[in-house]
């Protein structure tokens, strides 16, 4: 098979059609850019037959009221990088995966360093570029962020909920032609200078709601209307910008997430400040609950929270600044992931996860 023609000299590698993987895979080919997949291969023959199926209709700017179908003959996919190599060079990569399959994905990419182009990292969490540069050196990775909301509706089938953007950090010979591509894409793409202020100003806006809803088996509403825990949400908030000041980092808006909002929040009342947030925990998830929720009852054995309150607690502990809620909420939601603790030990028990953070 060869790759189709392109209206572009960028050639792209998309590792995964997950969610973000297709939305921003998918919105590349329909620009007319050369795009190839690799995917998991029992994955891999059922996308060659139907191709991709992207519901954009909620972005005006396309002006389509139908779903979008990538047809297989406009793409490549294939069930290893070594396969998908032999369609380079490529000029940028599309890095996407959880955090917690970052090392062991770094794992496989090492012996092909050399041929890989630079990853474009839009993982949540902070840890994800650091570790990618450890692996294939420094100038392979590019930091962004996605705060469009996506919903995955089954293999290579994505719906656009929310449409934000996405963030790319300047300083890589590469972060303006990303920008570019991404933006003749419809993605929404914006140029951030500081890497490491967009990256932790994204993880804020992943704190909200997340680990206490999976611990207790709340919604994010129920969470946010028993006062006691909506206190705790407003004191894990405030230890992650305690840390992000030590380290001298601002807090930024990003595409379509009003950040600085959100931190100024912190400050208020909690009475005032609670319809704000509520506000903010809910929309870009819609109905969904948290994505911690969704990891711990569907039996995951592993939690981005070790990526996310976790990096603040050890951040933290670094620079002398006390993280006890996101240090104590980390430990808990890891022990019920690992089954140490059972799940109803916690669930729909308030009482029991105050009393651990003493409150």
């Amino acid at each position: 098979m060869t790759l189709p023609p392109s209206r572009s000299d960028l050639k792209f590698l998309v590792f995964g059609a997950g969610a973000i993987g297709t939305y921003i895979g998918g919105s590349l080919v329909l620009a007319g850019y050369q795009v190839v997949f690799v995917e998991q291969p029992k994955m891999v023959e059922e996308l060659r037959q139907k191709g991709l199926r992207l519901d954009l209709t909620i972005d005006e700017r396309r002006n389509t009221k139908d779903v979008s179908i990538v047809e297989p003959r406009s793409f490549v996919i294939e069930p290893s990088l070594e396969e998908a190599l032999k369609y380079g060079p490529f000029d940028a990569a599309i890095f996407a995966l959880k955090s917690f399959d970052t090392v062991s994905a770094m794992e496989g990419l090492k012996p092909f360093a050399d041929k890989l182009p630079p990853l474009l990292c839009l993982s949540n969490g902070v840890d994800n570029e650091p570790a990618i540069a450890a692996a294939l050196g420094q100038d392979k990775v590019v930091y962004g962020t996605v705060t469009t909301a996506i919903g995955r509706r089954g293999a290579g089938s994505i719906v656009l909920e929310k449409l934000r953007g996405v963030g790319v950090a300047a300083g890589h010979p590469l972060s303006e032609k990303l920008v570019e591509a991404l933006d003749n894409a419809y993605l929404k793409c914006r140029l951030y200078p500081d890497d490491l202020s967009m990256k932790w100003s994204k993880m804020l806006t992943n704190l909200v709601a997340n680990p206490t809803s999976a611990i207790l088996n709340l919604t994010a509403a129920q969470v946010f209307a028993d006062k006691r825990l909506y206190k705790i949400e407003i004191n894990m908030l405030k230890e992650c910008l305690a840390v992000m000041k030590a380290m001298n980092l601002q807090v930024t808006d990003l595409p379509g997430t009003p950040v600085k909002a959100l931190a100024f929040a912190t400050t208020l009342p909690l009475w005032l400040s609670k319809p704000f947030l509520s506000k903010a925990a809910g929309s870009g998830r819609g109905a969904k609950m948290p994505s911690f929720h969704i990891d711990l009852y569907s039996g995951r054995s592993q939690s981005e929270i070790e990526f996310l309150h976790g990096a603040v607690a050890r951040e933290g502990a670094k620079r002398g600044v006390p993280t006890p809620v996101n240090k104590i909420l980390t430990e808990t939601l890891m022990a019920l992931t690992r089954k140490e603790i059972p799940l109803e030990d916690y669930a729909g028990k308030p009482e029991k996860l105050l009393a651990k953070l003493r409150y």
